[in-house]
């Protein structure tokens, strides 16, 4: 078995001296997709980003991996003249420098289109990403976390807003990455896809992280959303 990507013990998670989750333990390995699984609100971002460095992470944590976030998606000014392919693109400008651009545009130019091919979105790279379905924008903003080659991929909600096939499409992407090696870690309040797309889920509620099977986690989600 190999190592663990990401290691969490007793870790609390939160902004400032709020703290959202606590005592989290957490395991994540190359291959594998993990579903975190809970109702809105209930931090499942906040684990995202504290897992990112955008919220503060307490307690024994070890990020032993590269990462890609793909956030919530939010409405945005659709209007603004920028392709898919300058949307994956932004992703490398934190890696690369301007030199290495300049010096190696060929590789640097089939990065990005190999990142849109990995999500099937290669033949629409100059099209406007206003222009394009929801459930395209969402493939090209994974394509901007896969960019850079990252070995464990944190996707926030990614599902919401899709259509049947848009969903059918990223439950494949995901299969596909698994298969590649890259680990996924995938938060949703659908049961339904977390059992489809997932080996394993972490159930937040009431703070508390809670590791266990998909089919588990399921029925947990289900008992627990019949009781509000």
């Amino acid at each position: 078995m190999s190592s663990p990507l990401v290691t969490l013990h007793n870790a609390t998670c939160g902004y400032g001296a709020r703290d959202i989750l606590t005592d989290v333990d957490l395991e994540i390995r190359a291959g594998e997709a993990v579903a975190l699984l809970g109702s809105n609100g209930t931090g499942k971002s906040t684990l995202l980003k504290a897992i990112t460095g955008l919220a503060a992470l307490r307690g024994m944590a070890t990020i032993d991996a590269s990462l890609g976030y793909v956030p919530q998606y939010q409405d945005s000014d659709l209007s603004f003249p920028v392709t898919a392919y300058k949307v994956v693109e932004m992703g490398l400008l934190p890696s690369v420098s301007w030199w290495h651009r300049c010096t190696s545009m060929r590789s640097y130019r089939d990065r990005v289109l190999n990142a849109l091919r990995q999500v099937g979105m290669e033949h629409l790279a100059e099209t406007r990403f206003g222009q394009l379905s929801g459930g395209q924008r969402q493939r090209v903003l994974i394509a901007r976390a896969l960019v850079s080659a990252p070995e464990l991929v944190l996707l926030d909600e990614p599902f919401n807003g899709l259509d049947q096939e848009s969903r059918r499409i990223l439950i494949q992407i995901i299969a596909d990455l698994k298969e590649a090696g890259i680990a996924l870690l995938v938060s949703t309040h659908d049961p339904i896809l977390a059992q489809h797309t997932c080996d394993w889920a972490a159930f937040v509620l009431d703070g508390k992280v809670h590791t266990m099977g998909t089919e588990e986690a399921v029925e947990t989600y289900m008992e627990q959303g019949a009781r509000l």
